[in-house]
């Protein structure tokens, strides 16, 4: 079944990639054959089942040693392990080899946790990600040019069906339904290469030259296609777009799809963002007006629609991928301040309190966040931030172990409190006050009181909280987030572009709900959610699209422009680059021949002679001599007598490295 064209679709296609050579035309046929996402049947030669078993059982029988990544990645195990491992599973006729190694990863990594060989399960997992880095690597030197970066395209964003090529017995007994099937169109159940190596967190991976080439094109809207997503609120299937690249001069008036490019998707959420800032600021000041401003009620709607957008985005990769967002957990603490805001405004206008209510006290408390949260989005790869949203992941695990543990001290001393119970005897409220001044060591009226709970039990416990909480918990903190902070700074590189690739993947948007910006997602939802059912998905998909360019109508017409001039400006300055009436110039530095002699390839006579010289083995190594059988003939011989005790020789079977002396490349 093949993919539904229209006059409005942009791009060159994964199987129809505009070219001037039969050749290449011809091997984009063949890869549309072979693996087009929009085909109904599946290719039965690619079993991704029997593939994943055979991996894990490699991998298995591979390592048995706890090796940490670093000690993977040096030359003895990567000739012994690695090596052997990437050439036994590289096939270019298979592209979910490295699904199938990142989805071993994460099982390798759920089972660290429960099995009594701790280390050697992370060692295996690290493996998988080196071996999967290693094949997509020489898929990318493999196949160059504009169909090369499609097949890269089609193995990290397309998706593969882990039960695909599995025995009909076994899909029946372990396939279970996980989430509402709103998709039939053979793309359901289906995860992607990149989405796994989020997940797994394979930071090594997502580093690698061959995943960012493919990740920078995404990002920029280079590559274009219709991601798979987990649930969508306004889904519209009708058409589902191939991976293919984008043409803006073959890309009509109004390209609403360029609205899911994530370069252009991150510069209207911080448009949005700004806006919804500006208009709690607007809210604030207008706050103590005897009845609900205009900017308060336009606060609430705008608001109300940015809330569904990140509900949207939640449920459409899951939680998991959603809390790698850089600034998720301000998201989500917005999200509980506006809700609560909401409950406690609709009581201020049932008891008619309105110009200081309990909604607008609650509310105050959302601008340190909404304004962290524009820093963040103003600057997603400075270092410190990521450090701050990993770190916070780990406060907030190791405070709330903390409180729940320490909310066992709060009990005794209340109950020792109702125990001997006077007028002067302080409350839980005031005792937990007490408790929290100790562990910050801000004061230290609880000691001087714990008499007053208990003469013996009372002052012991409160001497064992001090030591528990504010020595050895905030000690054990720090600690923590020193360690955490240490690895990232020490990677910083690997962090960005691990940052960048979930960008990158979250940004490429498949429901419909994102191209209507707030609040008018909420009339669309309002008009189209009803008319599904009622009409054919083409009429829902003509509807959809003409709300969608009405809406966004000027930022449309803009992108059109941009894209249309840059797309110009590129071809011109291609031909024109570094040529001025057919002279050449290597620029005004003087260094410029540096650059231009590896530009120039020896001619055919001339590599022959290289090779002579040095003759290579396909592991690297000089066959073997350390010096070549050329030199050694033409080096003169020295006539005279030789000193006595001093013979001179030179080794014969001496082997030196030439490509594996590095052990921590960034470019795997």
């Amino acid at each position: 079944m093949g993919s539904l064209h229209s006059p409005d679709d942009e791009g060159i296609f994964f199987g129809g990639y505009t070219s001037n050579i039969d050749e290449e035309c011809g091997e984009a046929d063949e890869l549309l054959r072979r693996s087009s996402t929009d085909s109904l049947e599946l290719d039965e030669a690619l079993s991704v089942y029997k593939t994943i078993h055979r991996i894990r059982r490699l991998i298995i029988a591979t390592l048995e040693d706890p090796y940490t990544l670093n000690e993977l990645r040096g030359p003895r195990l990567n000739v012994i392990i690695v090596r052997p491992l990437v050439n036994r599973l590289y096939d270019p006729d298979d592209p979910s080899v490295v699904y199938c190694l990142l989805a071993n990863r994460i099982q390798f990594l759920r089972e660290q946790s429960s099995s009594a060989q701790q280390t050697v399960s992370i060692a295996r997992a690290s493996l998988c990600e080196l071996v999967a880095a290693r094949i997509l690597r020489r898929f990318n030197e493999d196949h160059e040019g504009p169909l090369g970066l499609l097949l890269m395209a089609h193995i990290l964003v397309d998706g593969f069906d882990p039960f695909q090529g599995a025995p009909p017995e076994i899909e029946q007994e372990h396939r279970h339904p996980q989430w509402p099937m709103q998709r039939d169109d053979g793309h359901e159940r289906k995860l992607t290469t990149l989405e796994l190596a989020i997940i797994s967190e394979s930071k090594v991976f997502v580093g690698s030259l061959a995943c960012q080439r493919v990740i920078d094109a995404v990002y920029g809207g280079r590559i274009v296609y219709t991601p798979i997503s987990f649930v969508d609120i306004l889904p519209d299937h009708y058409k589902h777009r191939p991976i293919s690249l984008y043409d803006a001069r073959a890309a009509p008036l109004l390209p609403h799809n360029r609205l899911s490019v994530p370069r252009i998707r991150a510069i209207i959420e911080i448009a949005q963002f700004l806006v919804l800032v500006v208009l709690y600021i607007l809210t604030m000041t207008h706050r103590s007006s005897s009845h609900v401003s205009a900017y308060e009620w336009v606060f609430i709607i705008y608001t109300t629609g940015w809330v569904v957008d990140e509900f949207a985005s939640v449920i459409e990769h899951g939680w998991e991928v959603y809390t790698q967002t850089l600034w998720s957990f301000l998201d989500m603490t917005f999200m509980v301040i506006f809700g609560a805001y909401l409950v406690g405004r609709n009581y201020d206008m049932s008891t008619g309190s309105v110009a200081d209510g309990y909604g607008l006290h609650i509310l105050c408390t959302a601008a340190p966040v909404l304004l962290t949260r524009a820093a963040f989005a103003m600057m997603p790869d400075n270092i410190v931030f990521i450090s701050i949203h990993a770190m916070m992941r780990d406060f907030t695990l190791v405070t709330s172990l903390a409180m729940w543990c320490f909310t066992g001290f709060l009990l005794a001393l209340v109950w020792l409190n109702s125990s001997t119970k006077t007028d002067s005897s302080p409350g839980w409220i005031t005792v937990c006050k007490w408790l929290l001044w100790i562990w910050f060591g801000l004061d230290g009226t609880g000691f001087s009181r714990s008499g007053d709970f208990h003469p013996v039990f009372g002052p012991a416990l409160m001497t064992a909280f001090a030591f528990l909480g504010n020595t050895l918990f905030l000690t054990i903190l720090v600690a923590l987030l020193s360690n955490t902070f240490s690895q990232i700074i020490a990677d910083a590189a690997a962090e960005i572009q691990f940052r960048r690739a979930v960008l990158t993947f979250a940004g490429v948007k498949s429901d419909s709900v994102f191209a209507y910006p707030p609040p008018f997602n909420l009339l669309a939802l309002l008009i189209l959610l009803p008319l599904k059912p009622l009409v054919t998905p083409r009429l829902f998909h003509t509807v959809n699209v003409f709300m969608i360019r009405v809406c966004n109508f000027p930022v449309l017409l803009g992108i059109s422009y941009v894209e249309r001039r840059e797309s110009l400006r590129s071809s011109l300055s291609r031909k024109t680059k570094n040529s001025l009436l057919h002279w050449n110039f290597s620029g005004f530095s003087p260094h410029g021949d540096i650059q231009a002699v590896f530009e120039a390839e020896p001619p055919r006579a001339m590599q022959s002679e290289i090779e002579d010289m040095d003759a290579l083995s396909d592991i690297g190594y000089a066959e073997s001599e350390l010096v070549s059988i050329r030199s050694m003939s033409m080096r003169p011989v020295a006539r005279g007598r030789r000193k006595r005790g001093r013979r001179l020789s030179f080794p014969r079977n001496v082997m030196f490295p030439l490509s594996n002396a590095p052990t921590m490349e960034r470019d795997i």
